[in-house]
Order: C-alpha cells, then sequence, then structure tokens
C-alpha cells in the first residue's frame, strides 16, 4: 500500500474499504498526467469549496517546493536575464487542473442565457478532451449539474472519478471509479472527503515530484 495511503488508514480506519477504489482513482490520475491531461474538477457549495481546495494543492507545491528543473530555468533566462531569474526562483511545477466553480462571468452569463444546470457541463465542453479526467464531488452523489457534467465528459472520450457518500447514485453508476466514504449526512461526508483528496494529492506529488 502506498505510504500517503497507509498514513490515511491509521488516522481515518474507517475508510479502510475503500483503499482499492482510492488506489484505481490514483492510477487514473497518474495516468491522466503522465500523458499531458488535466482535471476539471467540481461540486456544490462544500463541494465547490473542496474543488479549489484539490487545484490548490496540485497547482503548487504542497508538502514539496516543486522547484524547477535547470532547463525550466535556463529558458526563463534566456528569454529575459532580469525578470527570467525571478521566475526561475519562485515558479514550481504544477499539476494542471481547473476547479469549474470560479468562472463566474461565465457562468453567470451561461445561466443567463442558456441553462443554469447546464454550466458545469458547458465548460467541461470547452476545457476538456479525450484524456482528461472530470472529477465531480457530490455528498448525495446525485447533484444534476455534476451528472450533466459527467455524461458530458464520458461523451469525449474523458474519465469520470466520483466523490460522494456511500449511497448508490447516479455518480457511481456513471464514474470509471467513485470514492464513496462511509457516511450519509451532508457535513459528516464532507469531514471525509477532505482526507481522501488530501491523500490523493499528496501521493501525486510525490510521484510526480519526489522523485526530484
Amino acid at each position: 500500500m502506498n505510504k500517503q495511503l497507509s498514513i490515511l488508514i491509521e488516522r481515518y480506519p474507517q475508510l479502510s474499504d475503500i483503499t482499492s477504489d482510492i488506489m484505481v482513482a490514483y492510477q487514473l490520475f497518474v495516468d491522466c498526467y503522465q500523458n499531458g491531461g488535466k482535471l476539471l474538477v467540481a461540486g456544490n457549495g462544500g463541494s465547490a469549496a473542496d474543488a479549489e481546495h484539490i487545484v490548490g494543492e496540485l497547482m503548487k507545491g504542497f508538502k514539496k517546493s516543486r522547484m524547477l528543473d535547470d532547463q525550466a530555468k535556463q529558458n526563463l533566462l534566456q528569454t529575459d536575464p532580469e525578470w527570467g531569474k525571478i521566475l526561475g526562483n519562485h515558479l514550481q511545477g504544477a499539476l494542471p487542473a481547473i476547479a469549474l466553480d470560479g468562472h463566474s462571468a461565465l457562468t453567470t452569463a451561461y445561466m443567463n442565457d442558456c441553462e443554469p444546470l447546464l454550466c458545469f457541463a458547458q465548460q467541461v465542453q470547452g476545457f476538456g478532451k479525450a484524456g482528461d479526467i472530470f472529477w465531480g464531488i457530490s455528498t448525495s452523489g446525485n447533484s444534476k449539474n455534476v451528472i450533466y457534467a459527467a455524461v458530458t465528459a464520458k461523451a469525449k472520450g474523458m474519465k469520470v472519478v466520483g466523490l460522494t457518500g456511500v449511497k448508490d447514485s447516479k455518480l457511481s453508476e456513471l464514474a470509471d471509479v467513485c470514492i464513496r466514504v462511509p457516511e450519509t449526512e451532508t457535513y459528516k461526508v464532507q469531514e471525509l472527503h477532505l482526507p481522501v483528496y488530501h491523500c490523493l494529492c499528496l501521493m501525486l506529488e510525490e510521484e510526480f515530484f519526489g522523485k526530484k
């Protein structure tokens, strides 16, 4: 078992029954990033905050500094010696991820002009490509805007990862893998979502930046 996953189960033993699903999701993420893909992450309310949180952990250093390699720094210096030096000393390696709740001008325009529940789906249609992953977060697993986005993602040849509560749901039915934490009440589900996605982000950081 991965070190970070072992730590997760030691701290949250109630998650021991979903370790295989966490590992399947992790491998999907690894394959996506190794092939030049990105994650599109979405949820509502507290799950929207979780989507933003996930993107924050992936797009900059989490526990590691992720300093640029010498070639990247040299490219910046060659582009501009003064500004490139500052950039080379401070930019970090990133795992591309976009939270779909954060584009207020786009989403409000789409809600006003088109169909409000399809905002996430429209962004998947625009941002997504085959090989990317849509990560849908829904405590019930039945949030309609998340489901519409998942259907759109599948139609585009993307993988779908779900993060839900324990019950069977439309998202668990659609997803390539659905991590279903063992709770049903919304706030209790959310309390277990955070350590799960922190674990996945730590595992991905170790995979892509731990050997440098």
